[in-house]
């Protein structure tokens, strides 16, 4: 009785270990490879899957998801005999399961191995300020051998990026003190522009306030002279409408003449030969003079009237 029970538990054991093994859950965007003796059968796809236990096994396990590999740094060397560190980042994709699971040992260790051999041909072709310039052309024609190669394996290379060139260090400080060098040239080029155009601003500021100052100074010196015109056009048309006689006019000409002596620098002063008419005016209408009555008076000159000197109207 207890060896009955025995082998009904080893039973119900197996029976369970073949219900676990012959369903078989995959995940999605997975696939799984199925060998029955040691053979290819079939993949699996997503979902629920039923294999013949103890006969039919797993192989692999394949991700069908896009995949990021990134790739140490390389030395590779230039066309111009230098080595310079190029690091790589493959993203790809597998497409079919069996074919990277029978076509190739290992699909990531041959990418990475033919990106650093086909790496090597495209640099080998360029010198490093070419090699530092071009990486969209390194990426496309690294990828384009990347997927032809790659296809016969069931994957697909969706894109291939340089993360980082690394030139020598003796090249780097080169570069470096050639930037700094380019960087003070420009600065100095454009300093010099501005304080040349800081110049041209200038002077034309200068040139256009001495324009306006000149045209300042034409117009007040136009409306001066127009005013001064005007003032003696005024007097002028006031002296003919109060008709003045010859006394009046030699004694406002005897006023001004002081006026005329004013002023230190008049070393020299010519008494003009009008001054002895204007004398003779002036002696008639002080001679012919009345004072007001009351108080004093003053006596009247006793020159007969006969040798009073004319006075020309």
């Amino acid at each position: 009785m207890e060896g009955f029970v025995i082998v009904l538990i080893i039973l119900v054991v197996l029976v369970f270990i073949a219900l676990i093994k012959t369903i078989q859950v995959i995940p999605q965007a997975s696939a799984a490879i199925v060998e029955r003796f040691g053979r290819y059968t079939r993949t699996l796809n997503a979902g629920l899957n039923i294999v013949v236990p103890f006969i039919d096994s797993i192989r692999n396990r394949i991700d069908l998801r896009e995949q990021v590999v990134p790739f140490p740094p390389q030395p590779v060397i230039t066309q111009d005999n230098l080595v310079v560190n190029i690091d790589t980042v493959i993203y790809y994709q597998v497409t079919d399961a069996r074919a990277a699971t029978y076509e190739v040992a290992s699909y990531i260790q041959a990418i990475e191995q033919l990106t650093v051999t086909t790496l090597r041909n495209i640099i080998g072709g360029m010198d490093l300020e070419r090699t530092l310039t071009s990486r969209e052309e390194i990426n496309a024609a690294l990828r384009g051998v990347l997927d032809e190669a790659t296809g016969k394996w069931g994957i697909r290379v969706n894109r291939v990026e340089l993360k980082a060139i690394e030139p020598p260090t003796s090249i780097q400080d080169s570069m470096e003190k050639q930037m700094r060098a380019d960087r003070d040239k420009r600065a100095a080029i454009l300093q010099a522009e501005g304080v040349r155009q800081s110049q041209i601003l200038t002077a034309e500021g200068e040139k256009q306030s001495s324009i306006l100052r000149a045209e300042g100074e034409a117009k007040a010196a136009a409306l001066r002279a127009e005013g001064e015109a005007q003032a003696i056009r005024v007097v002028f048309e006031s002296i003919h409408a109060g008709d003045p006689d010859q006394k009046l006019l030699s004694y406002q000409y005897l006023q001004m003449l002081p006026k005329i002596a004013e002023g230190d620098a008049n070393k020299l002063w010519i008494v003009p030969s009008e001054i002895g008419d204007a004398l003779k005016g002036l002696g008639g209408a002080i001679g012919n003079f009345t004072p007001p009555t009351g108080g004093g008076s003053i006596p009247k000159p006793s020159t007969p009237k006969h040798e009073t000197p004319p006075i020309d109207d």
